[in-house]
């Protein structure tokens, strides 16, 4: 086992799991959480939890870390040695993607509005379940398809609905904002490839050569849900200070029977929605 396994297991044996909300019954031969229990709680499988506390794994992404984290309820401090055992060093010349635990926290008391974290590349890291319920849970994606990004420029099938008007100025927002975070990091080589990536859409080709700058901070959009019908939702993003984490909330269009629609959403959970991909 490698430090990073040795310190999983540490962090998954001290968390009780009543700490979680799992009863904790006598039958139980493991005094914290099961491999499981932290799968499920990740989104991760099992045989993968397995693979990295063997140290049997690759590299584990930072949206993994990420997961982990919040699953293990890690300290900052805790959080940043994860990264760093995972091989995710601090550097200022790379785009922040460890989430504090104050903006964990902002998350889940979100509880009335979809909400979405996303790095200043516009990697998907962290949401809330009413997020999942609305446009579909992220986690199940590949790693590499998790972006914002990569969702609206590579034809993903989605549940957002936008006007030829509202869909231009949404994309036109996104490349600014990205050119910018181009420029605030120049030596990331994530930002550089997430690049040449999109540079195969021709949208994004067109775009990116007006050499707009910017900073995406509003959008409105319609959920086509597959089982309460349209939501409409204006979508705001606040820039975390210190951190350029992007965190998007989703709040009901006035005038709309969005409100109702969201409430049902965070009632019945996502465990009884319709499968799709995030939007």
């Amino acid at each position: 086992m490698n430090e990073l396994g040795v310190a999983l297991r540490a962090w998954r044996d001290r968390l009780e799991p009543r700490a979680v909300g799992l009863a904790h019954g006598s039958s139980r031969r493991v005094t914290g959480l099961r491999r499981a229990e932290l799968a499920q709680l990740a989104g991760i499988s099992p045989e993968y939890v397995v693979r990295l506390e063997q140290g049997r794994a690759g590299t584990p992404s930072a949206q993994v870390c990420s997961a982990l984290a919040r699953a293990l309820q890690l300290s900052d401090e805790e959080q940043g040695h994860l990264f760093r055992l995972a091989g995710h060093a601090e550097n200022p010349a790379l785009v922040p993607q460890l989430i504090p635990q104050s903006v964990h926290r902002i998350v889940q008391q979100l509880t009335a509005s979809p909400v979405l974290v996303c790095d200043a590349a516009w990697r998907m890291l962290d949401h809330n379940a009413l997020f999942a319920a609305t446009f579909g849970d992220p986690t199940t994606r590949p790693d590499d398809e998790r972006n914002a990004l990569i969702h609206q420029f590579e034809g993903a099938a989605t549940r957002v609905r936008q006007t030829p008007a509202e869909r231009s100025a949404f994309e036109e927002s996104l490349v600014a904002d990205l050119r910018a975070t181009s420029s605030r990091y120049p030596r990331d080589p994530d930002v550089a490839a997430l690049i040449a990536r999109l540079e195969r859409s021709a949208r994004f080709r067109e775009l990116w050569a007006l050499k707009l700058v910017g900073e995406h901070q509003t959008a409105q959009k319609i959920v086509v849900h597959p089982d309460v019908g349209d939501i409409a939702l204006d979508s705001n993003v606040l820039v975390i200070q210190g951190t350029n984490l992007r965190l998007v909330v989703d709040t009901p269009r006035p005038g709309t029977d969005a409100r109702s629609k969201l409430d049902l959403l965070a009632t019945i959970g996502i465990q009884q929605m319709s499968a799709s991909s995030p939007g």
